[in-house]
């Protein structure tokens, strides 16, 4: 794994709009964040304005839409069956952000579930996204089972969850974008992900299969928006060797 020699973040992603770290954003009162976390530089605020659309990347185009959800910019997942057909028991609706590899980083996503509860009512997080078939991602389900609100691993099988610490449930409101973070650090193998309380994580795990890879938001099968992604992290070379997107399914 080869770290590339450090490079200013406006030439990583040309995105001017900002938000203050760990706070609620507001859609009218934007804050520049701070330009490292922990020792890891900044390399994405994405706030989507129409120009996001060339910057993800989703398993099924037709899930997927930009729009407005009152003051705020939003990527809304629209779509419960999905085109896509993932080669193993996992996901169905991802958007990945493209080009941007990581080791260890610091990832917030604000995002609304817009779906009627029930138990497995969930969003999303994937990171270490090295190939459809090799991947970690964070379900933060409604209630807890042996499959629901829980890390998982894909890893050229089905998703398997993994041995964590976890919450009885994410508690999804009603019309409230929540707070998520994902913290990972590669030397260790420590995944903690956290739900609008960033003093104390709603999971914790550790693995050290993936050193590295791209992140992305979606769902299992669910919908909801994404208001903002903000990352910082050790930018990195792709892997020497990654398995393309399978087509979707007619």
């Amino acid at each position: 794994m080869r770290i590339q020699a450090g490079v200013a973040i406006a030439a990583v992603l040309r995105i001017s709009v900002y938000i203050v770290v760990g706070a609620e954003p507001t859609a009218s009162q934007p804050v520049k964040p701070a330009a490292d976390f922990d020792g890891l530089p900044l390399l994405l605020v994405e706030e989507f304005e129409p120009a996001a659309a060339e910057r993800w990347e989703p398993t099924d185009t037709t899930a997927w839409k930009f729009m407005p959800d009152g003051q705020r910019s939003v990527y809304a997942l629209i779509k419960r069956k999905s085109d896509y057909a993932p080669p193993h028991r996992s996901p169905l609706n991802i958007s990945l952000l493209k080009g941007v590899y990581v080791s260890d980083f610091v990832l917030d996503v604000w995002m609304r579930s817009t779906i009627t509860p029930y138990g497995h009512q969930d969003m999303c997080v994937f990171f270490g996204h090295q190939s459809p078939t090799r991947f970690y991602y964070a379900h933060l389900g409604l209630e807890s089972d042996p499959v629901s609100n829980i890390l998982h691993i894909v890893n050229d099988k089905p998703r398997a969850p993994m041995e964590c610490t976890r919450t009885t449930g994410t508690p999804w409101q009603p019309d409230r974008y929540h707070h998520i973070r994902v913290r990972r650090n590669v030397r260790t193998g420590r995944i903690a992900v956290y739900f609008d309380d960033m003093d104390k994580p709603a999971m914790t795990a550790e693995d050290k299969t993936f050193d590295c890879g791209r992140i992305g938001v979606g769902s299992f099968d669910d919908i909801g928006n994404i208001d903002r992604v903000v990352l910082w992290g050790r930018k990195v070379e792709p892997p020497a060797t990654q398995a393309t997107r399978p087509a979707a399914a007619d």
